[in-house]
């Protein structure tokens, strides 16, 4: 990420040790400012203001989602105007080098000093990228076609469409699917890991932890194919300034082909219909598919926190990057990791709204969606750190099978309530429901197994004879009671696994 001190953005990548700022432009290969030059001042990560800049940072993600890379495919935009210029013969192809050298050398610390003057962020790109353009043969030609035909947001919405399905694809998807491979492998291993389930907190009927852990994995196999859709839907423009193609259509008769043919050669499809924008639905999809993403994330992290009350202690972790102690208990091991994956979540589900809000623009454009889309990054960057975060949980997390089976024994009195019910029902007994919850209440109070009791009562007896022996076999041994849970945990790990190309 970057952050402006001053007018000069500043790139977390390069801030690995306190140093100066002329270090800091050094270090990117930047022409110092002439104030700069002489400067001693100090900088570091813990200067930034934005968390995404130190502490949940994704390094691999700056080359995407900084400044000085937003900049750079801007310019790279305006790039591929002029290519496609020279290729229908509007512009000399030697305009069409001069412009794509210059654009190399433009940075963001000088598009910001420039925009301190111009007041308007593309202009200065376009007076950057001229200011480099070399006093040779060809240069009054090449300067006139800087962003010839294009408006502002032909540059905008195309650069960050460039951008943002780069850093899905390169980063953030990639690791998506490392987190649901680690999940997979896990209720593999653990697909018939007896577990007592749990709804509204209380005791239900018995599962498997695979199977636990299969109903997350699932969904965020659902997730990923859902994001790599609203990804591949973000378009670009080059439809001018009210989306009619009319700057355009002064120097080419076909400028619909011609608007494909620049963002082909960026590789980004082109909208059916804009206005002055492309259509602010995709961005919404693609943050609701984020957020929801993180939502799954988020609830895996519930479940696995609560397993780990003491109480509980079904699942643990060791202590380190994601369990500390209490600044005043060192006893303590407090599961961090997870309670900052569920703290993001709650920072990023409002972060849908404005996306929302951007539906609304007067007319054929207002301005109101800028800032919103100016902070996405740091909404994609937060759900990266969060999808890491959740991997290298899981790496730790540690599923204490003997816990697991000593709790299910404890409940295992009261969890036949339900096949109890049903069979006495399916052989006649009418009030089964009212009459089994009745002794599964005098058993708790009095300590005694549900099925004493239920041998104790002679009304049941006609009734419990007609059951098979399997069902019979059933009532003393619960652990049977788990229907086809580790298969339908193994299927799913195995059809997620064909789908994203996981090796189990």
């Amino acid at each position: 990420m970057a952050v402006t001190r001053g007018i000069v953005p500043i790139h977390t990548s390069a801030l690995k040790d306190p140093q100066t700022l002329a270090d800091v432009f050094r270090a990117h290969g930047v022409e110092l400012p002439g104030w700069l030059r002489n400067s001693k001042d100090l900088v570091s990560r813990f200067d930034l203001v934005s968390p995404t800049d130190f502490r949940y940072s994704v390094p691999e993600l700056d080359r995407y989602f900084s400044e000085e890379s937003f900049v750079r495919h801007k310019a790279r935009v305006e790039v591929a105007l002029v290519r496609v210029l020279a290729r229908r013969k509007l512009i000399s192809a030697r305009a069409a080098d001069l412009i794509s050298t210059a654009s190399r050398r433009v940075t963001a610390s000088e598009t910001y000093e420039i925009e301190e003057k111009t007041k308007h962020d593309i202009i200065a790109l376009v007076r950057a990228i001229q200011s480099h353009i070399p006093n040779v043969e060809g240069r009054e030609e090449a300067v006139a076609a800087v962003h010839r035909t294009a408006t502002s947001y032909d540059i905008v919405n195309t650069a960050n469409a460039l951008r943002i399905r780069n850093a899905f694809r390169q980063v953030i998807i990639p690791d998506l699917i490392k987190l649901e491979g680690a999940w997979l492998k896990t209720l593999m291993e653990h697909k018939e890991t007896l577990q007592v389930g749990r709804t509204h907190t209380q005791w239900a009927e018995p599962v498997t932890f695979g199977f636990v852990l299969a109903w997350y994995a699932d969904r965020l196999g659902r997730r990923i194919l859902q994001l790599r859709s609203a990804v591949n839907a973000l378009e670009g423009k080059f439809s001018g300034a009210v989306g009619t193609h009319g700057a355009a259509s002064l120097f080419v008769p076909d400028p619909a082909k011609f608007e494909a043919e620049i963002l082909g050669v960026l590789g980004v499809k082109p909208a059916r219909i804009t206005t002055q924008i492309v259509p602010p639905e995709q961005q919404v999809d693609l943050m609701h598919a984020t957020v929801s993403a993180l939502g799954v994330i988020a609830g895996w992290a519930q479940d696995m926190y609560h397993l780990q009350r003491p109480e509980i202690g079904e699942v643990g972790q060791p202590r380190g990057d994601d369990v500390s102690a209490s600044s005043t208990m060192p006893f303590k091991t407090n599961p961090v990791g997870l309670e900052n994956i569920m703290s993001v979540f709650k920072y990023l589900l409002p972060r849908t709204i404005p996306g929302y809000l951007n539906q609304l623009s007067l007319h054929q454009r207002d301005l109101t969606n800028s800032a919103v889309e100016r902070f996405d990054p740091e909404a994609f960057v937060l759900f990266d750190y969060s999808v890491r975060r959740a991997l290298r949980v899981t790496k730790s997390l540690k599923p204490h099978a003997a816990q697991m089976r000593a709790i299910f024994d404890r409940s295992a009195g009261q969890i036949i309530g339900e096949p109890l019910h049903l069979l006495l029902a399916a052989n006649g007994y009418q009030t089964s429901h009212e009459t089994v919850g009745r002794l599964a209440d005098k058993a708790r109070e009095t300590g005694r197994p549900l099925m004493e009791l239920v041998r104790a009562d002679p009304e049941l007896q006609q009734f419990i004879e007609r059951f098979t022996p399997g069902q019979i076999a059933l009532m003393s041994d619960p652990s049977r009671y788990i229907g086809i849970a580790p298969r339908k945990a193994e299927n799913i790990a195995r059809y997620w696994a064909n789908k994203l190309r996981i090796e189990l």
